[in-house]
């Protein structure tokens, strides 16, 4: 079974946390004999979701089932939902061997990535319901252009979920070419299949319960590997903590702040993005359109904090309690020598615990959870694509608001299959590339470009069109030129000797730029549109605060 942790490694690579900086870890997996405990419980996932697939497609009739479930979600559920949309193969993999080897680092490594839902609460959840239908789009342009803020709003949705999902893809596609003993062009032509399944015939319904399913599935594997573990110092988490210290190189340092965040720029730049960039997720803001009404947004946020909090917990203990079990025992340890390198790579403790505590059978399941975060992640973000397609630029900017929902479903199933395809075309393309700085680009991108707008179109009423677009383009721009500019890609893909911008993440350059000229070319606008859209902010806020015409929004 240890032979299936060499790929599992790169999955260090996924989702909102742990991705950052984890690039270092993604190398081309060998083809390995099969695995089959992870491969029977991951035929069973796939049939368990196609089944869910095969019920929503027959609840699924109208544009509002398909992008938002009909806003039918519980606030629970939704909150399940969006948990398992952002707890990740990286949170698991990535994060808990941040603690193996760094201790203390690592759990504030892992606050900051939860930094951000407070945020969404306090700032987002409510206004967001409140003033949206389907998409992102749907709020920055409520009082504004809708044709030039809509195109710029989808063109930076699409931006987001295109880097997204080749990492994705590139992570899933060494996964099941690991499992199954296939080629890598086959693995990712596979889960571009599947996603394609999902969004196609099942819509945002579909993708729910696969998310929620995803969600369960991964508590439930920490919280039992946690458990097992944990029996190993008798369910006291002082004893753990002192023969961590003792077994470590670091000795008590490990429960002391270190290196890892020593540069105050990167820390900071990231912590931004991370924080607001995953407020502005295009896929994770579509999640709050599904439920009623506001109160349910609120519980949504509330949920999947809670949810969240209480993994990031798990992976921290599960971490200190690799330190002790799998840091002394040297089946774990290449060529058997304690110290060494762990056998499939530095990101493989909490995978060598699951071996060590759960056997075959908990390390095939995990493998197979792997697997289903990454689809789960994969459906929303198509189905965030072909809506920012379908609805923003088909339906209100190419069509002006005249087509039926039929039509639009349809143009939003054409896009899912053309986002499908385009993901394997780009996993394919991508398969021996550090793909790490598309992560870092992508929540920069996030930040710098989608945030600025989406959070001034709310509380700023001086917001113009023409501040709104210089402002988000100048985030954008600058915010993959800055990681272009960066070692991460100046010197590491492209090979040049020096990087031109010095730091790894663009969020404390970028976002701020997008801020200022957002502001100077709002405030410079003397424009008779401009007064109009200054003079409709009133109507905005009191929908924002009150949620009064939001109904009527949602069924039309």
């Amino acid at each position: 079974m240890s032979k299936i942790h060499k790929t599992l490694g790169t999955l260090a690579l996924l989702g909102a946390a742990g991705a950052a900086r984890a690039g270092d870890a993604i190398g081309e997996a060998q083809k390995q004999p099969l695995n089959v405990t992870a491969i029977a419980m991951f035929v069973a996932f796939v049939l368990m979701t196609l089944g869910i697939t095969y019920w929503a497609a027959r609840r699924t009739r109208s544009a509002s089932d398909f992008y938002t479930a009909g806003g039918g979600i519980t606030g629970f559920q939704n909150g399940l939902a969006i948990a398992g949309d952002y707890m990740s193969a990286a949170t698991l993999l990535g994060l808990s061997s941040m603690v193996f080897t760094r201790g203390f680092d690592g759990f504030v490594y892992i606050i900051s990535f939860f930094v951000g839902w407070p945020v969404i609460l306090f700032l987002l959840a409510e206004r967001l319901r409140n003033l949206g239908r389907f998409t992102f789009a749907d709020i920055a342009s409520y009082r504004l252009d809708q044709n030039r803020i809509r195109t710029f709003a989808a063109f930076g949705s699409l931006t987001v979920v295109i880097f997204y999902l080749i990492v994705q893809m590139v992570g899933a596609g060494q996964l099941i070419k690991l499992l199954f003993g296939l080629d890598y062009a086959v693995a990712v032509a596979i889960v571009g299949v599947l996603m394609v399944v999902y969004v196609t015939f099942g819509g945002m319904i579909a993708t729910t319960w696969v998310q929620i399913v995803k969600a369960v599935l991964l508590l439930c594997g920490g919280l039992i590997m946690l458990a097992l573990a944990m029996s190993h110092f008798g369910f006291n988490i002082e004893t753990l903590a002192s023969k961590a210290v003792s077994a470590h190189k670091s000795g008590a340092a490990i429960m002391r702040p270190g290196s890892l965040l020593a540069d105050p720029v990167t820390a900071v730049s990231l912590s931004l993005g991370l924080v607001f960039g995953t407020a502005a997720l295009p896929h994770i803001m579509m999640r709050f359109f599904t439920v009623p009404n506001a109160k349910e947004a609120r519980k949504s946020v509330f949920v999947a904090s809670g949810f969240i909090g209480l993994f990031f917990l798990v992976v921290c203990l599960l971490g200190l309690a690799a330190i002790v079990i799998v840091g002394q025992d040297p089946q774990f340890y290449e060529g058997g020598k304690v110290g060494g390198a762990l056998i499939g790579g530095s990101n493989m403790p909490v995978m060598h615990l699951a071996k060590a505590v759960g056997g075959d059978l908990l390390l095939g399941f995990l493998s197979a959870v792997a697997f289903a975060t990454i689809l789960a992640v994969v459906s929303g973000l198509a189905l965030a694509g072909a809506s920012a397609i379908a609805h923003d630029i088909y339906a209100r900017v190419i069509r002006q608001g005249k087509c039926t929902e039929e039509e639009e479903i349809k143009v939003s199933k054409r896009c899912s299959l053309l986002l499908g395809v385009l993901a394997v075309v780009l996993g394919i393309a991508f398969e021996k590339q550090n793909v790490a700085f598309l992560v870092g680009l992508t929540f920069g991108i996030a930040a710098s470009a989608n945030f600025p707008v989406l959070v001034l179109s709310i509380y700023w009423k001086g917001l113009t069109t023409r501040g709104a677009l210089v402002g988000g383009v100048i985030g954008l721009v600058s915010a993959v030129a800055f990681v272009v500019l960066s070692k991460a890609v100046w010197v590491v893909v492209l090979g040049n000797p020096a990087p031109i911008f010095p730091y790894e993440q663009p969020a404390l350059f970028s976002m701020p730029l997008a801020f200022f000229f957002t502001w100077l070319f709002s405030v410079t606008d003397k424009s008779a549109r401009a007064q109009k859209e200054i003079a409709s902010f009133r109507d905005q806020y009191v929908r924002a605060q009150t949620g009064i015409g939001a109904a009527a929004a949602s069924a039309h």
